[in-house]
């Protein structure tokens, strides 16, 4: 029978707004059951569980033909209309709040077996359990089929146009807030005088511990955050509408409710958000670098350990030196491996603090220079773009730059007052990669002859940078010594 009305779902109903004595006593099953507007229940499946009169004769269908059916199977349709519907049913269980289509062309079956075409107005409210969660579904149709007919005035049309244009910006909505959803970085909105959330992103929420957080403020929702006087820096940020940057911030967070706090390092911005009149929110938005922080002071130590450790055996080194000739003070040999080890360690020194990353070209020939020359720079002029070198090259440059300097001071133009060196370098791009160019031009000096034998340093500064296509050419010309290193330094 068609006026049957049983329990079940219908009562949730009852007693859902107010609770005064008006609405207790007032059948809210019976309300709906003989209500002049068409009302159809469904389950968080889209089952259909049950219906009014008015809405079983607005169909032309049985009770019984459509409870318990997928509202789908019951009213079959393809296309753009069941995707609009649809979009409605997903968007109320994934809200909890209310979704109208003001315009919506959706056939009916008929008796005879065919589609009878229809235009319809739909409001789909949600009916939630003690929990909050989407139970079931009261969806009110309105068909518009007649009045859209006759309307001259286009009214329909306008609405229809309206609606189109709101799909297209939820669906452009939609679309953003998967993208922020799945971005790598985490992401939150925050709105109004009190910060209170408006969305997060999965990243943001791993970061805090999946705590619940929408509709909170960030003093209620992270407490932690709070105490550290983040809330008074969103105050700023809102006041003075200036963004705020977070670089690598240590930052105190629990993982869940009852866990102790955590140490992070962030690195985020609190940006600003603008409305018609004043700032509205604060979008929030970075990375948790915490791993690469904690990587990056774990391998400073083992640096610092290993350059210790190096600094040591160097001393140890030139102990056992200074010990084997102990006997002969004025061996000028010994001096000669002393201050190479030097040139070494002042090569290593330099890298150490670039965290053996690479180090600057000029402050490695500087440095050489200087210990050898001593500091007037008068004595020589440096001429080169900023070039900054692998530690293999670095260390080579260094070793080459103290051997052609203590050459100058025992033969070249360092051993009179008037010489000088010009060292000029360059880059020069080739099929093989990028190829530096260092010469080493001395004036000044006493006349040049090549020498009748080739000792260890010559043989180091052959050598050159030791990377690959490494070239040294040296022009002992009676004017002065002219040396040109080359090598790869980009392949």
């Amino acid at each position: 029978m068609r006026g049957e009305i049983r329990g079940g779902p219908v009562a949730k109903l009852a007693g859902v707004r107010g609770s005064s004595t008006l609405d207790r006593a007032i059948d809210f099953k019976l309300v709906l059951a003989h209500s002049p507007n068409a009302y159809l229940l469904l389950d968080h499946e889209l089952n259909i569980r049950w219906a009014n009169d008015t809405y079983l004769e607005l169909m032309d269908r049985e009770r019984d033909d459509i409870v318990g059916r997928h509202v789908f199977d019951a009213f079959p349709n393809e296309g753009e209309s069941r995707q609009q519907l649809q979009t409605s049913f997903d968007r109320v269980l994934e809200t909890g709040e209310p979704d109208e289509i003001a315009h919506i062309k959706y056939d009916i079956p008929n008796a005879s077996g065919g589609m009878d075409a229809h235009i319809w107005s739909t409001t789909q409210v949600p009916i939630l359990d003690d929990s909050g969660a989407v139970e079931y579904i009261l969806q009110h149709p309105i068909q518009i089929t007649k009045i859209e007919q006759r309307d001259t005035a286009g009214v329909v049309r306008r609405a229809e146009a309206v609606e189109e244009r709101w799909r297209g910006a939820s669906k452009e909505l939609d679309r953003l807030r998967a993208l922020l959803e799945q971005a790598p970085g985490f992401v939150a909105v925050l709105a109004g005088p009190e910060h209170r959330f408006v969305m997060s992103n999965a990243a943001y929420r791993r970061l805090i511990g999946e705590r619940e957080l929408e509709g909170k403020s960030v003093a209620e929702a992270l407490p932690e955050i709070a105490e550290q006087g983040f809330v008074q820096v969103l105050d700023r940020v809102m006041r003075t509408g200036e963004p705020y940057f977070g670089r690598r911030e240590k930052v105190l967070l629990k993982s869940s409710d009852d866990d102790e706090l955590r140490e992070r390092h962030l690195e985020f911005i609190f940006q600003p958000i603008r409305g018609p009149d004043r700032f509205e929110g604060v979008l929030v938005q970075g990375y948790d670098v915490t791993e690469e922080v904690v990587a990056e002071e774990s391998q400073r130590i083992l640096i610092n350990e290993l350059n210790h450790r190096v600094k040591n055996t160097l001393a140890v080194v030139q102990g056992l030196a200074q010990q084997s000739f102990r006997g002969d003070k004025q061996n000028p040999q010994l001096d000669i491996f002393v201050e190479r080890l030097a040139a070494l360690a002042s090569a290593h020194s330099l890298l150490t603090e670039r965290r053996w990353e690479s180090a600057d070209l000029a402050t490695i020939v500087r440095g050489a220079l200087e210990a050898t020359a001593g500091t007037r720079q008068s004595r020589y002029t440096l001429d080169g773009p900023d070039i900054r070198l692998e530690p293999q090259p670095a260390v080579a440059l260094a070793m080459v730059i103290h051997e052609l300097c203590t050459n100058a001071v025992k033969y070249g133009a360092f051993s009179t007052e008037g010489g000088s060196v010009d060292i000029h370098w360059s880059l020069e791009q080739g099929a093989d990669g990028s190829r530096l160019v260092l010469d080493w031009r001395e004036t000044g000096g006493p006349t040049v002859a090549k020498p009748d034998r080739t000792g260890f340093g010559s043989r180091l500064i052959k050598r050159g940078l030791g990377t690959p296509g490494s070239r040294t050419e040296i022009d002992y010309a009676p004017a002065g010594l002219h040396c040109r290193l080359e090598g790869i330094l980009c392949p």
